[in-house]
């Protein structure tokens, strides 16, 4: 418990600390409040997952911190605009604020920290109440370099559009399951993000090749996930893979669309891929061997990847001899050879064997998914990368 005795114990070293980490912690208002009026030289401090942290222990901590560089409260769920005005007022030169999931605070604290934080360069919004004015005044931070924007329902792609025109030193931006944006929004960031380097679109189900053709266009692109939409097809991976060539990060899964031509072409121009993931689309196994000719691939997932077969699999195994991991179905593994599997393991290849399937209520889960975005927070298992 970080109480009032806890912060009078740092009293020893409190001009000089700049850091402090209490994740997961119990915090009390007190032990807030007394480290905001001894630690007055704080440029980090770490909250995540703090879920005792109320609006008035962080007032209560800031007010004094001008100082203060880097902010993380993500999960503190009890904190509110209230909060987050403090936070604007009292800390103008922040760069750093994550705030995943204090879905609490009010649309109007957005626009405030836009307004008083233009330093800002990284900023995790994941699943809050931003809207498109909020990302309207963040899009003065000239300097923001990585924006998370996932669960966020009230965007669209006018918000993007503004971020699009201010912050063309962005190099990552995560949109997962944000569901009011469209090809057009994509658009606004590829013209005006060049730089940009990360991009998570998954579960956008409006997005098109449109989107791809115009991501094609950011030539330092290294990380695309776009697991989960339906209207992607292989011309649109193609315009990535020929024109993309620092692509290192792939992920398609869910993408129903994507067949063997699209990994033929990507065996061919994205010779620096290192992770893919085709579970759940149209490869079969020529498309999967195909990226034995990919020499640095280390990460392969191909679950419920129905046009496969063991020998095909056996036969792309042995190919990719850098794999370091590769996530298959579990039916395949009494199918492929043990001696092949021995010998992967031996070179230091992990498997991971998933049988989807028989998951227990699986068409429950999958009708709770179609229903809520945020149903997918409980469910991240399913959504780790490989």
């Amino acid at each position: 418990v970080i109480s009032l005795d806890f912060a009078s114990s740092l009293n020893k070293v409190s001009s000089a600390l700049q850091s402090i980490r209490l994740d997961g912690c119990s915090v009390t208002c007190d032990g807030l409040k007394a480290i905001g009026t001894l630690c007055i030289s704080l440029r980090e401090v770490s909250l995540s997952k703090c879920v005792t942290v109320t609006d008035e222990g962080l007032s209560c901590l800031v007010m004094k911190l001008k100082d203060l560089r880097k902010l993380d409260i993500t999960c503190c769920r009890k904190l509110t605009g209230v909060s987050i005005t403090q936070v604007a007022n009292s800390c103008p030169l922040l760069v750093s604020l994550k705030m995943e999931s204090c879905s609490l605070v009010s649309r109007d604290a957005f626009w405030l920290l836009g307004h008083k934080c233009r330093l800002l360069e990284e900023l995790d919004f994941t699943d809050n109440e931003i809207d498109d004015e909020g990302l309207k005044s963040i899009s003065s931070c000239r300097s923001l370099s990585s924006l998370k924007l996932g669960i966020c329902l009230n965007i669209t792609d006018r918000g993007l559009s503004y971020i699009g025109m201010g912050c063309s030193n962005l190099r990552e931006l995560d949109l997962y399951r944000s569901v009011g944006i469209t090809d057009i929004g994509i658009s606004s960031i590829a013209q005006g993000c060049c730089h940009l380097e990360t991009i998570n679109i998954s579960y956008c189900k409006d997005i098109t090749d449109k989107s791809l053709v115009s991501l094609s266009k950011c030539s330092m692109l290294q990380t695309f996930e776009s697991r989960g939409c339906p209207h992607i097809t292989c011309q649109g991976l193609a315009a990535i893979a020929v024109r993309c060539k620092r692509l290192t990060k792939l992920d398609l899964k869910k993408c129903p669309f994507i067949n063997d031509s699209g990994l033929l072409t990507l065996a061919h121009f994205s010779q620096g891929l290192k992770q893919i993931s085709v579970s759940e689309t149209g490869v079969t196994d020529v498309g999967l061997v195909s990226l034995a000719n990919i020499g640095c691939l280390q990460n392969i997932a191909a679950v419920n990847t129905r046009g496969l077969s063991p020998s095909g699999v056996a036969a792309a195994l042995v190919g990719c001899g850098g794999l370091r991991k590769a996530k298959l179905h579990a039916s395949l593994r009494s199918l492929v050879p043990p001696s092949l599997i021995t010998h992967m393991e031996a070179r230091g290849c992990a498997f991971l064997w998933k049988d989807y399937n028989n998951h227990n209520n699986s068409n429950t889960l999958q009708e709770q998914a179609e229903l809520d975005p945020k149903y997918w927070k409980l469910q991240l298992e399913e959504d780790i990368e490989l």
